[in-house]
């Protein structure tokens, strides 16, 4: 157990921020599920954990949880449900931080997830076809926030070549425009929500790196908020400054001080200005072992 946990430190020491979301994901899925299977196992009647973070599609339901358009994108409905979307984060992470930082990576994730968790809602409570699905619904999952990232990537190097299992290599448009399609051609599924959510995450990558071209980073403020929320739980946030002592000058052991260090520095000058006088008139041969080392102190300060 103590080589996994230095490994986890130096991990997040190194700041390889596509591995440090694939373990935050990772964790909360496993202390959600425990904690229900705890609930479960009690017969305890407060709410399912995964409830109570995940995105509600209704406004009324996000009021009474607002912080749900956060936390919806770090909780996921099982298994393969993380596992692919852990897969496509690793994948698509470590691409995204050849073209961007991991900053505008950690920005984006978020970014991607908050857009897609508000089209999602938008669309389930305008839309006539949702509207008989808007009560019961909630939307958890990264996927919005990865293909945010997708998105962005193939925004930023269209051609670039990736290799995939049994299709061989492929440009990143090509698969960008596959994943989309495919999320267009699902909205009427029965995971429409996911779909939609999908949309908006690509959009959102598509709005950054666009952006970014023209040197407008979106995702500025959300690692403003980010450093700030960091930065309290390091203890040099809250350790002390010592006192600064002022010494004021015009005290009588201050001025001597001064005097001394004065004429110690005159002294220095008067002593090599006379061994450069004897340099030019004797040369360097005529000095003492010790005048030269004064002429090659003098000349490093």
């Amino acid at each position: 157990m103590g080589h996994i946990i230095a490994d986890l430190k130096e991990t997040f020491r190194r700041g390889n921020i596509f591995i440090q979301l694939i373990y935050i994901n990772v964790g909360i899925f496993v202390i959600g599920t425990l904690v229900n299977v705890f609930l479960r196992l009690f017969e305890l009647s407060i709410p399912d954990i995964f409830g109570i973070f995940a995105l509600p599609a209704s406004f009324t339901g996000f009021i009474h949880q607002p912080w749900s358009l956060f936390t919806y994108m770090f909780m996921h409905a099982g298994i393969l449900h993380i596992l692919f979307n852990m897969l496509w984060l690793y994948w698509f992470g470590s691409l995204f931080l050849y073209f961007f930082s991991a900053k505008h990576l950690r920005g984006l994730y978020v970014l991607g997830g908050i857009c897609g968790g508000l089209l999602y809602m938008v669309a389930y409570n305008i839309f006539p076809l949702f509207s008989s699905q808007v009560a019961g619904s909630t939307l958890v999952g990264a996927s919005a926030s990865v293909l945010a990232i997708v998105a962005a990537t193939a925004y930023r190097e269209p051609n670039y070549r990736v290799q995939l299992f049994l299709f061989g290599a492929i440009r990143l448009k090509y698969l960008a425009l596959v994943v989309i399609g495919i999320d267009v051609l699902s909205i009427t599924s029965s995971n429409a929500g996911g779909h939609i959510a999908h949309l908006g995450g690509a959009l959102a990558g598509l709005w950054f790196a666009a952006s970014l071209s023209k040197g407008v980073d979106l995702t500025s403020w959300i690692n403003w908020i980010l450093d700030g929320f960091v930065s309290l739980f390091q203890k040099k946030t809250w350790k002390r400054k010592p006192k600064m002592k002022v010494h004021y000058g015009n005290s009588a052991t201050g001025r001597e001080k001064d005097y001394d260090y004065n004429a110690h520095k005159k002294a220095q000058s008067d002593e090599v200005d006379r061994i450069l006088e004897k340099l030019k008139k004797s040369g360097y041969d005529s000095l003492t072992t010790e005048e030269k080392k004064s002429l090659f102190d003098a000349s490093k300060r």
